[in-house]
C-alpha cells in the first residue's frame, strides 16, 4: 500500500500545474474543490454538532495520524485552540527533496481547506505562516463573538 506521504511531492507539482495552466485563483479554486467534496464531509459534521469541541477532534484525530509534531491546546472556557507546529511532515518532506523545488505556498492549502467551513459556524482561524520555510506554522481558532 502506498502511503499518503507518498503523493506529497505530486500534490506540490499539482499546485504549480495549474498555477503554469491558468494562475494562483484557479489553485485556490482546486482547493476549494476538495474542501467541498472531501473536507467537509470529516470536519463540518463534528462542528456542525459540537463546535469548537467538534474542530478540537478533528484535529486531534487528523494531527496524530500525520504524526506531525505539534503543541495544541483547547481551551473549553475561552472557546478557542491554540497550534504551534512544530515540524510539518508535509512541508518537511518537500523541503529535504533535492530533485523538486516545492511550490511556492503549498501551505496555504490548510489556510483555504478549513477556514471557509469554521467561519459557517462562527469560528475565526488565523495562521502564521511565517516559519514555513521551516516547517512550522501557528494558528488560533476562536469564536467570533470572541472577536480578538
Amino acid at each position: 500500500m502506498v502511503s499518503c506521504t507518498e503523493f506529497i511531492p505530486l500534490y506540490s507539482e499539482l499546485f504549480k500545474f495549474i498555477e503554469d495552466k491558468k494562475d494562483h485563483d484557479a489553485v485556490v479554486r482546486y482547493w476549494e474543490y476538495v474542501d467541498d467534496n472531501y473536507v467537509s464531509m470529516l470536519l463540518e459534521p463534528l462542528v456542525k454538532e459540537k463546535g469548537m469541541a467538534g474542530a478540537w477532534e478533528y484535529w486531534t484525530r487528523a494531527l496524530s495520524e500525520e504524526a506531525a509534531d505539534i503543541y495544541y491546546e483547547y481551551d473549553d472556557e475561552k472557546q478557542e485552540i491554540i497550534s504551534h507546529m512544530r515540524y510539518c511532515p508535509s512541508k518537511g518532506l518537500l523541503l529535504s527533496l533535492k530533485h523538486m523545488e516545492p511550490y511556492y505556498d503549498y501551505c496555504g492549502h490548510c489556510n483555504v481547506l478549513y477556514t471557509r467551513i469554521l467561519r459557517k459556524y462562527g469560528i475565526i482561524a488565523v495562521n502564521d505562516n511565517s516559519g514555513v520555510d521551516h516547517a512550522e506554522c501557528k494558528g488560533l481558532k476562536y469564536l467570533a463573538e470572541n472577536e480578538k
